[in-house]
């Protein structure tokens, strides 16, 4: 018997690139696609991977993303400045010593990118918004640390390459900080007096960044970032407010304004208030509602008189735009119909019309 070659070879198994070969199976000799409406390519698709993981990949990145998209709020920018005003003066008097402050940037930052980035060693102080209800923090950086000690102690400028790195801060250095806290919080809660009313208190002092935790790490929080400078000494302090913590009073912080009046021009309200004053107004006169027996209206004709239970001491009421105004008694002055007014309905308890 003589050994031939098999015209038909065995299939190949497939393999990591199975998808191909089953692929060149389906072709036909001359490369075009087959007659088949199941073809090559529609093989091929079976084998792809679904893009539900790409798509979760995307949406993670988005969610990881660094950066930070925030709505502008005008009037804490005014908060600021009047906080840079006040806490120049203060800590004048803190110190002893010329201050100069300067608020260097509002930024949106995530709560868990700021902890990762703050410069240690550093105290953050926890402070509590009395009215909100929500925590903030204020954290202190090494330089400003060792300067105000340096002012408070009469110490000498020691630049900050010469400080002692690795040791934990004393107790006289804490409780320095703490003042220094105290002070900041007094007016940053008169800095947003003119805006709501609204106490700042101190809670607590940490040296740990993962203890100081007060909201969510994905959170937004706003990071304002002040400088202060005392002849040739001085350092950084921020403080950290999460936007949540603000929500209460966001629609006021939306506004736009000049100055420190917040929007008001008493100019213009007292000339509208003079108009207003001389705006005619149409009064309604009506006397208390009758009942009759639809029998009797169906039978009424021109002339029919119709007899009401109202007297002379029957209250009258007075109507504008259908809201009740005054109350008085039906009389005559000088030939005319008139009312005498015995109480004033509107503006009582401060109630509008």
């Amino acid at each position: 018997m003589d050994d031939t070659e098999d015209k038909n070879p065995p299939i190949p198994h497939p393999s990591s690139d199975g998808v191909d070969v089953i692929g060149k199976l389906f072709e036909t000799p001359s490369g075009d696609a087959p007659n088949d409406d199941f073809n090559a390519d529609d093989i091929k698709k079976l084998f792809k991977e679904p893009n539900q993981k790409k798509e979760l990949k995307g949406i993670a990145a988005i969610l990881d993303s660094g950066k930070v998209y925030s709505e502008r709020l005008p009037i804490l920018d005014v908060v600021f400045d009047r906080l840079v005003r006040l806490l120049t003066t203060t800590l004048r008097n803190f110190t002893s010593d010329n201050v100069d402050i300067s608020c260097s940037r509002v930024t949106s930052v995530r709560f868990s990118d700021y902890l990762n980035a703050i410069p240690l060693p550093a105290l953050i102080g926890v402070f509590k918004a009395t009215q909100w209800d929500t925590p903030a923090l204020l954290t202190v950086d090494s330089q400003l640390i060792y300067s105000i000690v340096d002012v408070l102690l009469g110490g000498r400028k020691i630049s900050q390459s010469n400080r002692p790195e690795g040791r934990a801060y004393t107790t006289l250095e804490r409780n320095l900080v703490e003042r220094l806290i105290e002070v900041i919080l007094i007016d940053f809660t008169e800095a947003f007096s003119p805006v709501c009313k609204v106490d700042f208190e101190y809670e607590r002092l940490e040296t740990n960044p993962r203890f100081a935790t007060i909201v969510h790490e994905k959170n937004v929080t706003m990071k304002i970032t002040f400088k202060l400078e005392m002849e040739e000494r001085g350092g950084n302090f921020d403080i950290i407010i999460p936007y949540s913590s603000i929500e209460p009073i966001r629609d006021l912080l939306l506004q736009n304004f000049m100055g420190e009046k917040f929007g008001r021009d008493q100019i213009w309200e007292d000339h509208l208030a003079d108009r207003i004053r001389e705006a005619n107004v149409r009064l309604e006169a009506a006397l208390p509602t009758e009942e009759f027996p639809l029998r009797e209206v169906l039978n009424w004709k021109k002339g029919s008189h119709v007899a009401l239970s109202s007297t002379m001491q029957t209250p009258v009421h007075l109507h504008s735009q259908n809201h009740q105004l005054l109350v008085g008694r039906m009389g005559q002055k000088n030939g005319h119909v008139a009312v005498k007014i015995n109480d004033i309905l509107f503006g009582k308890n401060g109630e509008a019309l």
